[in-house]
Formats: structure tokens, sequence, C-alpha cells
């Protein structure tokens, strides 16, 4: 008799297919028409998922382009709501005009 797995597809008990074992292939040794084989069943994988990612990946990127300009545009709201710079030069013209009597004065 075979061992469980090997040879039949489904299982007896079950009536399910076995799951796939993970292996290493640098530990193991395979044929090239395995190797082969995996690399096919993982391009197919990689093709399934394209789409999926290609939506995340631009969601991502344009939620990243809202947050920059979002931070961007409130530095520059916020830097021109700042009056501390007509502040300064109120103060600088009124020191200049202290300045002028005194000078003028004595």
């Amino acid at each position: 008799m075979a061992a469980p797995g090997a040879g039949d597809p489904l299982d007896s008990k079950s009536g399910k297919a076995p799951l796939a074992q993970r292996i290493d292939p640098t530990r193991e040794k395979l044929t090239p028409a395995q190797i082969q084989f995996m690399r096919q069943v993982q391009l197919a994988q990689w093709q399934k998922m394209l789409p999926q990612r290609r939506t995340r990946n631009i969601v991502t990127g344009l939620s990243i382009g809202a947050l920059v300009l979002a931070i961007y545009g409130y530095t520059f709201y916020s830097v021109s709501q700042e009056r501390f710079l007509d502040e300064l030069e109120d103060e600088a013209k009124a020191a200049r005009a202290r300045a002028q009597e005194r000078a003028s004065g004595h």
C-alpha cells in the first residue's frame, strides 16, 4: 500500500486533497522540471494577486500624496496668518521715529 498522500490525489478519509508542503529548494534535490513547475506556480500566484496589489499601491500612494498636500497647504495657511513680522516692523518704525525725535530735539 502506498504512503498517505503519495499517488492518490484525494485523502480517502476526508475526501480532500492534501495540502502542499513547503520545501527549501536549496536543501532538497529537485529536478529541473520540478523547479520549472515551481516557477510557473509562483508566477501564476503573482499574476493572480497583481490587480489587488496594484489597487492597494494606488490607494496608498494617493493617501500619502493627500497627506503631503494637506501638510503643505496647512503650512502655507498658518504662515500667512502669522503677524509677528508686522509687529516687529511696527516696533522698528516706532524706535526709528523716537531716535529721530531725540536726534532732532537735541
